[in-house]
């Protein structure tokens, strides 16, 4: 059905475009009809209803993903795989609008042109959209989602269809065709991928396991897609694995980043087909069993139908690693579990998942391992040697460092444990003992807090078990892993202490750490930013009717040394705003020259956070300890926060007040923003877990910053220095923005250029790539056309200068003050 459908879109596409060109007179004057029926409509109510009813249609596939996922009658993991097909779906389908505009833009003829479009209101050189692709990803992920709720996206699509066509943005042929590609795109997908199936009863589930061969008497679910099936007397029972497509497509998307970013990850199996990957599975079980290791073993593998297949294994009564007590993790235990994994690395197969779960432990205390899925036979040595880095953290979260190393060393040798210590690194793990990793750390954390004095000049140990215990006496006692020392300094890491233990075994042993990411997501960032950034202004290059590089060569020289000036100066300012709120004595200069270095280093990282990094480092070097260090800078953030969004404010006011200003009802605009603001506050303090995500995340803030302001207040002329900084950092820029506007013959009301720098600086402020490049510039060159009134040439000319002066030029400066800094200690 899928296919039929499949078909059919695509047909009806095709008679669409050809209706469109052959009968163009009833085409344009069904267009012209609909468009004169819009000129009824006031065009700014008309833009006004096209952007709410765009925004709210955009917000459909995420009210609709919210509902199922809060929704506890159904199965999470099913939710997430239909979830996933469905953006899958919304991908495809907005790919399709944007080749077809292109093709229709670049190569279709004129009369299909003029079918599909119509001029812009206000603008008359200028043509709508061929296809109006907001519809098309939103159907298309709601059909393959197989979303139940139909009232409230049915609602949404109808009025944004609605809203485009009394805006003037979209023709009745246009909305046809983004309903069409996206239905269509949602069931390729389904072909694609399979449709969601049900899962297979108890019945059909034991027919199957009897067209195998076995003796299955009852089948009783025991988790998600599994089952426990009893067979008759003196048969063993079975642990029935079921696999469909939906559960394979689910992990397409996490798989495949993991296969591109690093050299140890597995071949993703949403790229096999379901034979494939059953097969897969028990070629590496059977290889594990001929070298001789305790597994469970496959008693049937069978398709129970097109898009579901099973597993059964012979069951293997025991508990797993994590089902332990503490007291019955022996060292023998210990040993077997290494004697398991070397049998394994002498047959050069990789299991790649050796958690907690991966191994159980029989009545007789025997190790058995379980889940070779991911494994590999002829593995590659990096891949073994991943295998061994896993079972050392997954045993020593349960027995500690020392145990963990000794038993490994004991059974594979010092070579090969000290061989793997390259690869004991996050990256390397598991997410499930990465997790457990950041849960250990916080509770060493959470011991390491120093005993309080009390009234009486006594100590009150932080935790139980610190009583007793000196400074000197933190290390663990042979065998006793589950205690915790009162610890003399920081808290060490978990992999630090196995990298010591294994180097007290093997001193010669590597420790560098291998380089496991082919690319680093900050670096596929950087790309996407860049990609877009190029997207979204190299066209104005050639399409605007001024050219910006004309504009830029031909701007007046007074205006240009003002914002040359005014740039310069926003360096001096961020310095008085830095030092201000620093209790201590800092060298002035060296805080210009650090302000300096931040141009330098913000082309390494993203907005914001290099700028921190750096005057944190800078006040360290001073002298001051750390703790008080990110106090301070926490409280220049905070309080630059409050100025920013209060001179936002008084922008946005003068905005409405000023002559030349835009026509922005201040009031309206101001209270609308705090209500959204109130209400998405609410909203997110409603829901537990975002309730206790943003407490953690203002935690810092009363315990920290709140008391080094309160420090502050003891001496306020450096406080009024610091509030001074922080208003003039904004102001000089905001400065330096209108005078590149004047320089290249444009007079944007200095207001609206205040409120488009504030809002575009908070934008590339939250971007990922270094110095905001892409969203910044976008943000500000937009701005200055909508709020600034400017044409789309005069816009990007200003945005350039104004970029050429603040981002690129104090580069070379920047990297001199850095190096100057550090050859002089104070970085």
């Amino acid at each position: 059905m899928a296919l039929i459908r499949l078909l059919a879109g695509l047909a009806a596409i095709a008679l669409t475009l050809l209706l469109a060109d052959y009968a163009r007179a009833t085409t344009n004057g069904i267009a012209a009809d609909v468009a004169d029926a819009a000129r009824l409509v006031p065009h700014p109510l008309g833009g006004l209803a096209t952007g709410l009813t765009t925004a709210a249609l955009l917000l459909v596939p995420g009210y609709s993903a919210a509902r199922r996922l809060l929704d506890g009658t159904r199965d999470r993991r099913h939710v997430l795989q239909h979830l996933a097909d469905g953006l899958l779906a919304a991908v495809l389908a907005y790919g399709g609008s944007l080749a077809l505009d292109l093709w229709i833009d670049g190569s279709a003829p004129f009369s299909l042109v003029s079918a599909l479009t119509q001029p812009l209101p206000g603008d008359p050189l200028t043509h709508t959209e061929p296809v109006y692709g907001y519809l098309a990803p939103v159907l298309a992920f709601l059909i393959a989602s197989g979303a139940r709720e139909r009232r409230v996206p049915r609602i949404a699509l109808t009025l944004a269809a609605l809203a485009g066509l009394a805006g003037g943005v979209a023709t009745p042929t246009a909305l046809l065709l983004g309903l069409l590609i996206g239905w269509t795109a949602a069931h390729g997908t389904r072909y694609a991928v399979g449709a969601p199936n049900p899962t297979p009863g108890p019945a059909q589930l034991l027919h199957t396991l009897r067209g195998a061969g076995l003796r299955p008497v009852a089948a009783t679910p025991a988790g998600p897609d599994r089952y426990l099936v009893r067979q008759t007397s003196g048969r063993p029972e079975l642990d029935v694995q079921l696999l469909d497509r939906q559960a394979v497509t689910a992990a397409l998307v996490q798989r495949a980043w993991r296969r591109l970013r690093l050299r140890t990850a597995p071949h993703p199996r949403a790229l096999r087909s379901l034979r494939t990957g059953l097969e897969h599975e028990a070629l590496v079980s059977y290889a594990a069993v001929a070298a001789g290791v305790r597994t469970c073993r496959i008693a049937a593998t069978a398709e129970l139908g097109p898009d579901t297949a099973l597993v059964a294994y012979e069951r293997l009564p025991g508990r797993t690693l994590d089902e332990l007590a503490d007291e019955e993790l022996t060292d023998a235990l210990l040993a077997d579990a290494w004697g398991q994994l070397a049998l394994l690395q002498r047959r050069e197969i990789s299991h790649r998942a050796l958690v907690p779960s991966a191994l159980l432990v029989d009545g007789a205390g025997a190790v058995h391992l379980l889940g070779f899925a991911d494994g590999d036979i002829a593995a590659s040595e990096l891949v073994l040697r991943a295998d061994i880095a896993q079972l050392l953290t997954t045993l020593a979260l349960r027995v500690g460092a020392e145990r963990s190393v000794r038993a490994a060393v004991a059974v594979l040798g010092p070579d090969a444990v000290g061989a793997a210590l390259p690869l004991l690194q996050p990256i390397a793990l598991a997410r499930e003992t990465r997790h457990a990793l950041k849960r250990a750390a916080a509770a060493r954390r959470t011991a390491a807090v120093p005993a309080r004095p009390d009234k009486a000049g006594a100590r009150h140990d932080s935790t139980p078990a610190q009583r007793g215990s000196t400074p000197a006496q933190g290390d663990k006692a042979p065998g006793r892993h589950d205690q915790t020392p009162a610890p003399a300094g920081p808290v060490q890491d978990l992999l630090d202490e196995i990298r010591a233990e294994v180097l007290r075994s093997r001193p010669q042993a590597p420790v560098r750490p291998v380089k496991l990411e082919r690319l680093r997501p900050r670096t596929l960032l950087v790309v996407v930013g860049g990609v877009a950034a190029g997207w979204l202004l190299l066209p104005q290059f050639f399409v605007s009717e001024q050219n910006p590089i004309a504009a830029v060569a031909d701007a007046d020289p007074f205006w240009l040394v003002l914002a040359l000036l005014a740039a310069a100066a926003s360096h001096v300012v961020s310095a008085m705003g830095f030092v201000g709120f620093v209790p201590e004595r800092l060298d002035f200069r060296n805080a210009v020259l650090v302000q300096l270095a931040g141009s330098f280093v913000k082309l390494v990282s993203p907005g914001g956070v290099g700028g921190v990094a750096l005057n944190t480092r800078f006040l360290q070097r001073a002298g001051i300890p750390t703790a008080q260090a990110l106090s301070s800078v926490g409280v220049g953030q905070l309080l630059g926060l409050v100025l920013h969004l209060l001179q936002l404010g008084a922008f946005v006011y003068l905005t409405g007040v000023e002559p030349g200003g835009s026509e922005l009802d201040a009031l309206p605009t101001v209270a609308g923003g705090l209500a959204v603001a109130g209400a998405l506050l609410a909203a997110v303090w409603a829901v537990p877990p975002a309730r206790r995500w943003l407490a953690a995340r203002l935690r810092p803030l009363t315990t920290e910053v709140l008391p080094r302001l309160v420090e502050l207040l003891r001496n306020p002329g450096r406080l009024a220095i610091g509030f001074t900084g922080q208003l003039l950092v904004s102001i000089t820029l905001i400065t330096c923005l209108y005078c590149c506007a004047r320089a290249v013959g444009r007079e944007p009301a200095f207001a609206s250029v205040g409120v488009v720098f504030l809002v575009g600086n908070a934008a590339g402020s939250a971007a990922p790539t270094p110095g905001g490049a892409g969203v910044v510039d976008g943000m500000l060159a937009k701005g200055l056309e909508l709020v600034g009134s400017m044409e789309g040439g005069g816009a990007l000319a200003a945005v350039a200068l104004f970029r050429l002066l603040t981002l690129v030029l104090p580069v070379l400066p920047g990297w001199a003050a850095f190096g100057w800094l550090q050859r002089r200690g104070a970085l």
